[in-house]
């Protein structure tokens, strides 16, 4: 048995316990052992024969409870070194603090080392810049709805440079929905598609890893129609997801929908999220756009590089057609709505004007140029 004694023991716990056990006098016990008659004094009358902790049963502190943790808390915290911390702690604290007093506290409390700091992990690359066309794509599975026989899948795609995103949603996870979901990219998206970047699963590729490794043959049913449209098609390193990391945050955004909401149907599962990619591209502001909306940043984009669009950017055409007919007139097309807006609403009406009043869109109806309607949130 591993008996533990104090560094300065003069007793063992066999001596301990004849001492106990025996008759004679301290005196006599004392000049046996070798010991003084204070030591017999003390386990002649103790019931055990193991060291008690010397530790005081009431320190005597230079600090009140709610000063050391003020200390404790600055030194996790701020991660002072002692004599950092102790300069500290005399000039708010306590003024007349002693050095060990701060260290046996610090002992005490378990925080007398300072905790290592961690290597600094390389910051993420940003994605490099492009110009609109460059889309990564990927898919993610969708729960079984009751009225549904299989899972679904949304296939996802995103573009690099403006963050506009168009989904589908798909029964099968397998080549051909996929060449019909580039399909459907190519014919919604306003710009011109140039590359494609996905992942290595084989509803995008052949390529294979692991003992049966080989590269993509360009053969599969995706590479066929991408050559046919013209697209560059790029594959993802092997155990790398952050390459094709902004259709892995949208997907993110998508189980958040998912997780955050009750469907009845598939039907309603769709129009779901549907309705909520109809939001993200026309009405939610993003930083990496300098918090425009992915469909101003394509109007954007449009103006300045018209030769990458192959169709119009419209979200709703009255302003457009507004501000195009202002410009020919050389006004400000703001102004001109604030000032007819003004008129309308301080002329005499006449008996025509009181009539188109009760009609649902008033008077400013019939006034040109015309004035810019509030956008509706009702998607079409």
């Amino acid at each position: 048995m591993m008996i533990a004694l104090h560094k300065n023991a003069t007793t063992t716990p066999a001596v301990r316990a004849q001492i106990q056990q025996s008759s004679a006098t301290e005196g006599e016990l004392a000049a046996q052992y070798s010991i003084s008659r204070t030591t017999v004094q003390r386990w002649k009358h103790r019931d055990s024969v193991e060291d008690r902790s010397h530790t005081p049963h009431r320190l005597q502190t230079t600090l009140n409870a709610g000063q050391e943790e003020l200390v404790v808390y600055l030194r996790k915290q701020l991660r002072l070194p002692l004599d950092d911390l102790l300069a500290v702690v005399r000039e708010f604290i306590h003024p007349t603090m002693g050095r060990s007093s701060l260290h046996r506290l610090l002992v005490r409390r378990g925080v007398d080392q300072l905790p290592k700091p961690s290597p600094e992990s390389s910051p993420a690359k940003p994605f490099k810049a492009y110009e609109p066309g460059y889309v990564h794509i990927d898919v993610k599975y969708l729960p079984q709805m009751a009225d549904e026989p299989s899972r679904g899948y949304v296939f996802v795609a995103i573009d690099r440079a403006t963050r506009w995103v168009f989904i589908s949603i798909k029964r099968r996870k397998t080549a051909a929905a996929a060449r019909s979901f580039l399909n459907e990219v190519a014919k919604a998206a306003p710009f011109v598609i140039s590359t494609i970047l996905t992942d290595n699963g084989k509803e995008f590729t052949d390529r294979l890893f692991g003992s049966r490794a080989k590269d993509a043959s360009g053969e599969h049913e995706f590479d066929l129609l991408c050559d046919s449209l013209g697209i560059e098609h790029r594959l993802t390193r092997p155990r790398t997801p952050q390459t094709n990391g902004m259709v892995e945050r949208f997907n993110g955004r998508l189980e958040q929908v998912l997780q955050t909401h009750r469907f009845n149907s598939a039907e309603d599962l769709s129009k779901t999220l549907h309705r909520y990619v109809w939001l993200y591209n026309q009405h939610l502001p993003q930083k990496a756009l300098n918090h425009q909306t992915p469909l101003i940043a394509l109007k954007r984009w449009q103006e300045s590089h018209p030769h990458l669009f192959k169709k119009k950017v419209i979200n709703h055409p009255g302003p457009d057609i507004y501000k195009r007919r202002c410009a020919s007139a050389g006004i400000c097309w703001r102004t001109s709505a604030r000032r007819t807006a003004s008129m309308s609403a301080s002329a005499t009406p006449s008996p025509s004007s009181q009539q188109a009043s009760t009609s649902p869109q008033g008077p400013t109806t019939m006034l040109w140029p015309q004035v810019r309607r509030p956008f509706s949130c009702t998607p079409p």
